[in-house]
């Protein structure tokens, strides 16, 4: 008896919110001013169109950093009560991002044309 009550009343505030929503509704201009690129212009491009090859080394060195980054924090605080251990552990991340750094220092990322 409780379920159906609460069945109710739930539709009855449903069916209220909706009426009460109508009026305040926004009219939607027709389909092609909806159209969600350029203002309803046609795409120039496919949407799985590639980018080009020199942003990936780029975008690696860029996750290197935010990597390196992400981790130091909470690793000082770590540090603190574990010493050497810790310190070791540090190195070893850190000469790993340092490999992908040396990568995209040859492949040329640093330097901007």
């Amino acid at each position: 008896m409780e379920l159906l009550t609460l069945s109710i009343i739930v539709l009855v505030m449903l069916a209220a919110g909706l009426a009460l929503q109508r009026p305040w509704q926004r009219h939607l201009p027709p389909w092609p001013q909806r159209a969600p690129f350029l203002g309803g212009g046609q795409p120039d491009s496919h949407a799985w169109s590639r980018f080009h090859v020199r942003y990936y080394p780029m975008t690696l060195l860029l996750i290197a950093f935010e990597m390196e980054m992400m981790f130091m924090y909470p690793w000082a605080v770590v540090y603190v009560a574990e010493g050497a251990k810790a310190m070791m552990e540090m190195g070893m991340f850190l000469a790993i991002l340092s490999v992908g750094i040396v990568y995209a220092w040859r492949e040329g990322v640093f330097r901007w044309q």
